[in-house]
Parts: C-alpha cells; structure tokens; sequence
C-alpha cells in the first residue's frame, strides 16, 4: 500500500510539472484588422543624437536576437522609410517581494491543545525587468503585433546567461508571428 501512495504521488508531481512547462513564457496581442501577409520588411527606427540614446548591452543583445527571429520568419530588414514594419522593445522595470531564507518557529503541546510561535522569513525588495517588442505599421504608426515576456532580467544574472535568456525570449515570442498561424 505504501508502494501504491508513492507511485500515485510520484506520478501527481510528474503531471504538475509537465503542465507547469506547457505554460507560455510570453503574452502576446495583436490589431486583429492588420492584413500581416502584407507586411514583408522590417526596421528598427532611427535613433536619436543625444546620450540617452547610446546602445545599452542588452539592446545590443535584443537587436540580435530579434533580428534572428524576423530574418527566420521571412522578413527582410529595409531603411526606417522603406520598411512596413518598425520594431520598437522596452525593458519594463517592476519590483517584486521575494521570500529569502526561512523563517523560525517553536511550540509545545500535549494532546490536542498546544502553543506554538513562528517568525515569518525574511522578505527583499527585487528589481526585474521585463522585456515587451512591438511590431509599428509604419504608414498608419499604429502598434499592430506586441509581445511581453513572463520571464525577468535581473541585476545578478551573468552576461551570457542574460543573453540566452534574451535568445530564449525572443524566440518563445516569435513562435507567436503572425497570429493566427498555429
């Protein structure tokens, strides 16, 4: 019998984390009137001359990554003026609590009646950062096709962790281009 509960729990655990993997890392939306068919090139828009507008490590690595994506789906990269499409992304910064370390506590009893303290563990203060692209119809200037990624970009990530989970992103993204498809 004891066999059989760990078999049912083991098999419990399996199916939770097989349904945990099929949730998508991304959330897309999209301008259901936008004929994506039409669209055939791609730009990212010009940039600006001041000092806000220098590249950062991570855009370098987004424009990578997004300009993989787009050539796979059969896109060509054109000028800003010429190109159907403009793709525009942000790292959106939200702060999140985080449960750290564990919390203490003691008790004593006898039968059904006891006492009992606890602390709560220790909670922190994260900062994340959340990657949106969006695809611009560029004669109507109008977003047409947006991707929001579930997963975060922290501070204590390595760069090449960073980056592959830039290239993960993207492309979990992508598989979403152009709607309707699947």
């Amino acid at each position: 019998m004891r066999c059989t509960m760990t078999i049912r729990a083991v098999v419990a655990s399996l199916t939770m984390l097989l349904l945990a993997g099929c949730a998508s890392n991304v959330v897309t939306d999209y301008d259901s009137a936008a004929v994506f068919g039409n669209y055939s090139s791609w730009a990212f828009p010009e940039r600006g001359g001041d000092s806000a507008s220098f590249e950062s490590l991570d855009d370098s690595r987004i424009r990578a990554a997004v300009e993989r994506e787009l050539n796979r789906k059969g896109l060509d990269k054109a000028g800003a003026d010429v190109a159907d499409l403009l793709v525009t992304w942000q790292i959106v910064e939200e702060e999140r609590l985080e449960r750290s370390g564990l919390g203490f506590g003691l008790g004593i009893g006898r039968g059904n009646f006891g006492w009992g303290l606890s602390t709560a563990p220790p909670i922190r203060e994260v900062q994340e950062g959340k990657l949106v692209v969006e695809l611009v119809d560029a004669q109507s200037e109008r977003v047409v096709w947006r991707a929001a990624s579930r997963r975060y970009l922290n501070e204590d990530q390595s760069p090449e962790y960073r980056r592959e989970l830039i290239d993960e992103v993207v492309a979990d993204m992508f598989t979403e281009y152009p709607p309707g498809l699947k």
